[in-house]
């Protein structure tokens, strides 16, 4: 049974649904154990992460950057850097934030480089970007086209509820490309 952990903070519960949705994913793919943890929870949670097998990560983008809880346990995790203690595990990351862009970019590059100073593997997307030319749609997966990790865009005005159905299934697509990884392995 391989353990994936999704470590992920949500200021008004937008990210906390797309978290759903990535263990969803992960979950759907036989062998796998799925355990959400939410970046304020973490200290009870280190021997979890530890056991991981994939650590996936996600944080809202506020100002062009993670949010400051989900840095808070970023810097926390600095006792498990120095021993290497998440080293080879696989890693990936998810973000969500009300403009069409945000700078989710960056909020993925900077999960990306978190994990790399881990020594973790970084999982991509893996999807071609969707909704690009006259055939596509907001529908699509990957409609914000992004490669690094899963992206989501949500209204200001709107809660988590009202969030596009894509953003959530390119979020499941992420956890179930994870986990099948994670099978091979061994």
């Amino acid at each position: 049974m391989k353990k994936i952990a999704i470590v992920y903070h949500s200021g008004y519960g937008h990210t906390a649904r797309q978290a759903e949705h990535v263990a969803k994913g992960a979950a759907s793919v036989d062998g796998v154990q799925v355990q959400s943890i939410g970046a304020d929870t973490v200290d009870a949670h280190w021997d979890d992460l530890a056991a991981a097998d994939a650590i996936i990560f996600g944080a809202p983008t506020y100002m062009g950057s993670v949010s400051a809880p989900f840095k808070t346990f970023m810097d926390a995790s600095s006792k498990v850097w120095s021993g290497q203690g998440w080293k080879d595990k696989l890693a990936a990351g998810f973000t969500n934030s009300a403009s069409q862009s945000g700078d989710k970019l960056n909020a993925l590059m900077q999960l990306s480089v978190f994990a790399a100073q881990h020594s973790m593997t970084w999982v991509n997307l893996g999807l071609m970007p969707g909704n690009n030319s006259s055939k596509g749609s907001v529908e699509d997966l990957n409609r914000l086209g992004g490669q690094l990790g899963a992206m989501a865009q949500s209204n200001a005005d709107e809660g988590a509820e009202a969030m596009q159905l894509s953003d959530l299934r390119t979020a499941e697509h992420l956890g179930a490309r994870v986990a099948q990884l994670a099978l091979r392995l061994n």
